[in-house]
């Protein structure tokens, strides 16, 4: 598939993938393939460094990577390691693409 296709056929199309650790290595890689299958990415990363000390935009940059061939995508900063950051985590894709709920 080349790096410009998003593949609407994927059983992945539609679906959400959170990926941890996606601001480099493995983690970008995955999030970027879920992303050409069609899945709407959460790149959840803090940008620091690999003991999880300090904090940074790499999540930014693989957003920035992956819109750029269509993907859908948002960008997490939330750390995995206390339950108000992986509450965050977990709810971003609701607050990115999820359409209000009707009342009544």
């Amino acid at each position: 598939m080349s790096e410009s296709a998003v593949n609407a056929e994927s059983e992945f199309n539609g679906k959400v993938a959170i990926v941890t650790g996606a601001g480099g290595g493995i983690g970008r890689c995955h999030g970027a393939e879920f992303a050409k299958c069609g899945a709407k990415v959460v790149v959840n990363d803090l940008g620091g460094s690999v003991d999880g000390t300090g904090a940074g935009d790499a999540a930014d940059a693989v957003v920035a990577e992956i819109a750029g061939f269509g993907g859908t995508v948002v960008a997490n900063g939330a750390s995995v390691a206390d339950r108000d950051g992986a509450k965050s985590i977990a709810n971003a894709h609701s607050r990115q693409w999820r359409a209000p709920r009707r009342r009544g």
